[in-house]
């Protein structure tokens, strides 16, 4: 998706989409490791910068790193947000960043807001979330956020009725039919645990939720 068009969709699709960002920065630096001055961030799939943004109005302090696979992703971000001296960017995923060694162990937090929902559970979403942990010290906490398949499959009836009403309620045109389907991967809860767990975090604590976007805080273990 071109990043003229994402912040646009994401705020048509995702109930509560422009309070996300700034819920994510302030449940990461009301973590212990986070909460220190001057602490490392890493911003993973840092898209159109909506979290970079509001981490500079929290938490200026914070030194960031912003990555994102995208250069047109990386250059919009780039773009909104300035030459701002404490955002050191980054284009790649990840795993790559993990494997040029600059990484390991260094950071105080992590933020991922709806980029494992794009990785297929064919080792890829392990790799990424194994890469994060990498680059965490012991007890750090990332802030996960996506698109969740329900575990009680009898209310997605019900669900995808409530978003229809949402949309309408909120003056939105938005369409089931015009909505991102393709490239999208979502889990349920039990094998999101599974895989953090393997991953090196701990259980998945939910902290938000808006119909079948949720958002988690993991630590990752010592």
């Amino acid at each position: 998706m071109h990043p003229s068009g994402y912040d646009r969709l994401q705020s048509q699709v995702i109930p509560g989409y422009g309070s996300l960002a700034r819920l994510a920065v302030a449940l990461l630096s009301s973590s212990p490791a986070a909460q220190v001055s001057g602490s490392s961030i890493l911003v993973a799939g840092c898209g159109t910068g909506a979290e970079l943004l509001e981490a500079i109005a929290q938490r200026p302090d914070w030194n960031l790193t912003a990555l994102d696979p995208s250069e047109e992703m990386l250059t919009a971000s780039r773009q909104r947000l300035g030459e701002a001296p404490s955002i050191s960017w980054h284009q790649a995923t990840v795993e790559g960043f993990v494997a040029g060694g600059e990484a390991a162990g260094g950071y105080a937090g992590a933020l991922s807001v709806l980029v494992l929902q794009s990785l297929p559970d064919d080792g890829s979403k392990l790799a990424y979330l194994s890469a994060l942990a990498k680059c965490l010290q012991p007890g750090a906490q990332l802030v996960l956020v996506d698109l969740m398949r329900s575990s009680l499959t009898s209310l997605e009836p019900q669900l995808d009725a409530a978003w229809d009403r949402f949309q309408r309620a909120s003056g939105l045109d938005v369409t089931r039919e015009l909505l991102p389907s393709e490239g999208l991967h979502p889990i349920g809860l039990a094998r999101l645990t599974s895989l953090v767990n393997a991953a090196g975090f701990g259980d998945p604590a939910r902290v938000f939720q808006a119909l079948g976007f949720e958002g988690f805080l993991l630590q990752r273990q010592a």
